[in-house]
């Protein structure tokens, strides 16, 4: 992540939503299994190394990542959409359904979410699409390592 990898995060919280959520899935690719999603709850002033996109981290490395943003984040969440719900639904609505899920799964209630991909989700909060999120903003990064280490 280049520059001040909150930047966004603090764009939002300058405009008084604090807390925010970043929100990102793992195994919408899949042809088999759940797609999962995660959200991230972050402190205004966290520090979080080598948290990035967590298809550019090896597996090893992002477990060893999990511990240290399940300890720094004000909260985390994961929802899952199974299969018989994927085939029911389609992949698309599935996954926003899981992110739903991992929106409502957090342990503190967001103001904002920060989601990756194209479009928000049918939540009844704020939200902010974010095209490749997972590498432009901590939050989703950290989202997208919960999601994909859990998914695997």
């Amino acid at each position: 992540m280049d520059g001040d990898p909150l930047a966004l995060e603090r764009r939002f919280w300058e405009e008084g939503f604090h807390p925010l959520a970043g929100v990102d899935e793992a195994g919408r690719g899949c042809l088999a299994g759940p797609v999962v999603a995660a959200a991230v709850v972050l402190p205004r002033e966290v520090e979080l190394p080598g948290v990035t996109d967590s298809k550019l981290l090896s597996p090893t490395r992002r477990e060893e990542l999990l511990p240290l943003i399940q300890e720094r984040a004000m909260g985390v969440g994961v929802g899952s959409a199974g299969p018989e719900e994927i085939d029911r639904l389609n992949i698309l609505r599935a996954t926003l359904l899981a992110m739903v899920r991992a929106v409502e799964a957090l342990p503190v209630a967001p103001r904002f979410l920060l989601v990756d991909g194209r479009q928000t989700i049918p939540y009844p909060l704020p939200q902010k699409a974010v095209v490749k999120g997972d590498r432009r903003c901590l939050s989703i990064a950290a989202a997208s390592i919960v999601a994909k280490v859990h998914r695997d």
